[in-house]
């Protein structure tokens, strides 16, 4: 099995910059993607930010020029830096990642538990 284990979230002025982590351990032949999504009260699950093991990446027009996605291969580990932060960022983030795993390095998708992120003054 496959876990993701976020971190980072919190409260934040508007302007305020915060970084998100995800790490993900288990059984682990290749990560093809991770991602970032997120969910704020009432709305549907929307994705924030991608990237794939070739560093492509992705971003939703709303957090382009404010958000920076990266990962670190070595650590299967994804972060996500947001500055210039909003109201209308409040949400709770989730981490997905689309990961080959033994023995035949199927593809499958993986989420983690989420994490709180609130901008208010």
């Amino acid at each position: 099995q496959v876990q993701l284990v976020e971190s980072g979230g919190g409260l934040v002025q508007p302007g305020g910059s915060l970084r998100l982590s995800c790490a993900a351990s288990g059984s682990i032949n290749s990560i093809n993607v991770m991602a970032w999504y997120r969910q704020a009260p009432g709305k549907e699950r929307e994705l924030v930010a991608a990237i794939t093991w070739r560093s492509t990446i992705d971003y939703a027009g709303s957090v382009k020029g404010r958000f920076t996605i990266s990962l670190d291969n070595a650590k299967n580990t994804v972060y996500l830096q947001m500055n210039s932060l909003k109201p209308e960022d409040t949400a709770v983030y989730y981490c997905n990642a689309d990961v080959s795993i033994p023995p035949l390095s199927r593809r499958y998708d993986f989420w983690g538990q989420g994490t709180q992120v609130t901008v208010s003054s």
